[in-house]
């Protein structure tokens, strides 16, 4: 159960977590953040967050670490490492990974938490940068029901959408549901987008009536406009987004399932990648009718 002196843990201040971390503090916890470049949160510093110097550190201070990191190896290093959270767990109860991963180290991780003493979760998000400085991110929970239950009132603080979907690694099952979605929706936005330009229409008129209707995404309502304007800058990830679709693969082979959409997605956006995007966002795929 979360109470009002809990002291929560937070790794990773990127895009979406430095949003994520802030509204921590503004809901009024105490907040100890650690991040491999300690520039990164800075604001957060200033505005009351403390600062530990590694995992391990971390655990000894905080009942609950969340974190939201780049890739697999990234969290893997964190909970599992030489200096991790689960090395010596210290004073933390609760560990809730956020970072898009994959369902088996989910798994690992959750058994050799079950193993200190520590209950864990995933819990990967959907919403971009927006959707985690308007609180109103979607997040998708694995793990034990009633850990999930004990600290929902911590997860309600970053989205409103907030679903627990199964045992240990069923949240990131049901993300990588939502990336193989976006994959092939993304591909389609940018096709409308340069379809309209080409054929001499407003595009932000035809984004008005297509928006509301059948057609319309998150992507579509808040990619495409940034597509239009010529506004790459990353809301998530290009380079992320690739992580994320190799996972989605890997899951679907060993399902023997074919995701022909998938792979076409993820050919593009390594093929920007190599073009030097891989740091702009997702909606960068509209360079690819560019070159």
């Amino acid at each position: 159960m979360i109470k009002e002196k809990t002291i929560i843990g937070f790794i990773g201040t990127g895009v979406m977590g430095n949003s994520m971390a802030r509204h921590i503090l503004d809901a009024g916890f105490q907040l100890i953040v650690y991040t491999r470049s300690k520039e990164k949160a800075q604001d957060l510093l200033e505005n009351g967050a403390k600062w530990a110097v590694s995992p391990e550190e971390l655990a000894q201070q905080a009942d609950v670490i969340i974190s939201m990191v780049g890739y697999p190896k990234d969290v893997e290093e964190i909970y599992l490492g030489e200096k991790g959270i689960l090395k010596d767990t210290g004073r933390t109860k609760y560990v809730i990974d956020m970072t898009t991963s994959t369902p088996s180290l989910a798994v690992k991780i959750y058994e050799k938490a079950l193993d200190a003493g520590v209950k864990a979760l995933d819990a990967p998000v959907s919403g971009g940068d927006i959707g985690a400085r308007e609180r109103k991110l979607t997040i998708m929970a694995g793990g034990s029901k009633d850990d999930f239950e004990d600290i929902r009132s911590i997860l309600e603080i970053f989205g409103t959408n907030i679903i627990y979907q199964g045992e240990a690694g069923a949240g990131q099952h049901t993300k990588m549901c939502n990336q193989i979605a976006i994959a092939s929706n993304m591909i389609g936005v940018a096709e409308a987008v340069v379809y309209a330009k080409k054929a001499g229409l407003d595009p932000e008129r035809v984004l008005q009536s297509i928006s509301a209707g059948a057609a319309g995404s998150w992507s579509l309502s808040n990619l495409a406009p940034r597509m239009i304007k010529g506004d790459f800058a990353p809301g998530f990830y290009i380079k992320h987004f690739i992580k994320d679709m190799g996972i989605a693969l890997e899951e679907a082979e060993k399902m023997q399932m074919d995701v022909p959409g998938l792979k076409l997605a993820k050919s593009l956006y390594e093929e920007l990648a190599e073009a030097g995007e891989e740091s702009s966002g997702t909606q960068a795929i509209l360079k690819h009718w560019s070159y």
